[in-house]
């Protein structure tokens, strides 16, 4: 199932996911440092949301109290509880 979660306080605008049988792919941050938001994507397509929230939550950028891996983690808590 797609999914398009608006993030808080970070560059990137949206992040849009697949969420099916748990598993993640298909992850696009539309704006935000397309390096970092690729890499991000890359590294986490075919894992587990479940292990993405553990890895990525809480980790902040600057200033800002969150970062892109944080609103995904986030996203993907939301998208959990919604399915």
């Amino acid at each position: 199932m797609r999914h398009v979660y608006q993030t808080k306080n970070t560059c990137s605008r949206s992040i849009e996911f697949d969420l099916n049988d748990g598993i993640v792919t298909n992850v696009k941050f539309n704006g935000g440092c397309m390096g970092n938001t690729k890499g991000v994507a890359a590294l986490v397509e075919g894992m587990s949301a479940e292990e993405i929230i553990r890895r990525c939550k809480n980790i902040p950028c600057g200033f800002r109290g969150t970062s892109c891996p944080d609103q995904l983690a986030l996203a993907l808590e939301k998208a959990l509880r919604t399915s």
